[in-house]
């Protein structure tokens, strides 16, 4: 599965546990570092690639306000504090979200959910994709992809004039793929939306293939045509 990169800059020890172990609950986040000082943090975000940052304002030598207006920070920013009047300086600097301890699991979860979203967003220009396949990365062009089919352990991605197989899993696959070039139609398939040629009723034809659509992506399926 491909993650999203993350680190926490974090000085209460109890609180950086605690949002480490939020971070390793969600199988699409890899907790990449850690830090309890923001100088640290900020010599990391220099050199590594970072998807999400999770961000303590109240810290000695340098805070997490102090952080963010003496540097770009190229990533999502989820700002964690006890304090609320912080809030609107936070938005005033571009981060993601802004959790008040003691926050919960799920408020958490909507934080991750909208960095996450924000950063699938950025995902739209991609062309290519590598598909693990056969011990080796295969480099796979959106435009090229016909559906994709899973059969038992497998996904068969079907290609124009060849497929290939893969062990990554459809939920995988949906985190690399920019969902406005290839959809979810059924547990066992997605569509190129490209590469539709009719819709009729509970199916759809690509070429000489026709796949069912299922009422559990119906809906979504026909909102993503329809825009």
């Amino acid at each position: 599965m491909s993650k999203h990169k993350c680190i926490i800059i974090e000085d209460e020890p109890l609180a950086l546990e605690r949002t480490s172990d939020f971070v390793n609950r969600v199988l699409s986040l890899e907790l990449v570092a850690s830090f309890d000082n923001a100088l640290s943090g900020l010599e990391h975000l220099k050199l590594q690639t970072t998807d999400i940052l999770f961000l303590d304002i109240n810290m000695d030598e340098l805070s997490g306000i102090e952080l963010l207006e003496s540097t770009k920070i190229d990533c999502q920013i989820i700002i964690t504090t006890a304090y609320q009047e912080y809030a609107l300086k936070g938005y005033e600097l571009n981060v993601t979200d802004y959790l008040l301890k003691p926050f919960t699991f799920q408020r958490f979860l909507q934080a991750v959910s909208k960095a996450q979203s924000n950063l699938n967003t950025i995902s739209e220009t991609a062309e290519y994709i590598f598909i693990k396949s056969e011990g080796k990365l295969v480099k796979v062009n959106f435009s090229e992809i016909l559906y994709i089919e899973g059969m038992r352990d497998y996904r068969r991605i079907f290609l124009s004039g060849k497929s290939i197989m893969t062990l990554q899993t459809f939920g995988e696959l949906e985190q690399l793929i920019p969902p406005s070039k290839i959809c979810r139609v059924h547990r066992s398939y997605m569509i190129s939306i490209s590469k539709i040629e009719t819709i009729d009723s509970n199916f759809l034809q690509i070429g000489n293939k026709t796949i069912p659509i299922s009422t559990t992506y119906k809906k979504e399926f026909l909102q993503r045509i329809k825009n």
